[in-house]
């Protein structure tokens, strides 16, 4: 049993660590290409970003776009990152979507300490116990969930793709347009069209 003062300290340090889930913001549906310094670079306009922290993707395929922990100097900036990120597209780092942002919670830092007064027990299950058929159904469970989770990936994946491909035939469409507008306008034909059909149009510039 601990003494009264190292469950004191224990509740300190647990107490500065929701301090410290508080100020952090989670942030989800980003690519893999985002380094650290991106991201710093990205959220930092809504004030000092502290720490980084980048979730492994330990269930799905490496390519699909990962969590990260954002700290953030106060409670009041995180607050501001998630409510404007909710309300207004925001791109990192060319992703075909944007991201999300929601509050951190406890469970997805895994440095966290241990929750004063909590105690774990684990025992082992033999196959005559009346709880092992609950475990195996329990197991059975996880798998079915796992397998609906692989699929959703798969889908999510295959929709970012598209997305992109789409995006990108977009701007290079616009690109060409803008290219042949630049084009009539630079070589002096536009003023012409605009002439002959009594429309107003600027000099050509040189």
């Amino acid at each position: 049993m601990a003494n009264p003062e190292e469950e004191e300290g224990e509740e300190e340090k647990y107490e500065s660590f929701l301090s410290r889930v508080r100020r952090t913001v989670y942030v989800d549906e980003l690519t893999p290409h985002a380094s650290k310094s991106v991201v710093e670079s990205a959220f930092s306009q809504f004030g000092t970003v502290k720490e980084v922290i980048f979730l492994p993707n330990y269930l799905g395929p490496k390519e699909l776009p990962t969590g990260v922990l954002i700290e953030m100097e106060s409670e009041q900036k995180a607050k501001a990152v998630i409510e404007t990120v909710s309300q207004f597209p925001f791109m990192v780092a060319g992703m075909p979507r944007p991201v999300r942002a929601s509050a951190a919670r406890p469970a997805m830092f895994s440095d966290r300490p241990k929750k004063p007064g909590r105690r774990i027990q684990f025992r082992w299950v033999d196959p005559s116990d009346d709880e092992f058929d609950k475990a195996q159904r329990v197991k059975r469970l996880v798998r079915k969930h796992t397998a609906e989770a692989a699929f959703m990936i798969k889908k999510q994946l295959e929709e970012a793709e598209e997305l992109a491909k789409q995006q990108s035939e977009t701007v290079t469409t616009h690109h060409k347009k803008f290219e042949l507008i630049d084009k009539l306008t630079h070589d002096g034909v536009a003023q012409e069209l605009a002439g002959r059909y009594n429309m107003k149009c600027g000099p050509p510039y040189r």
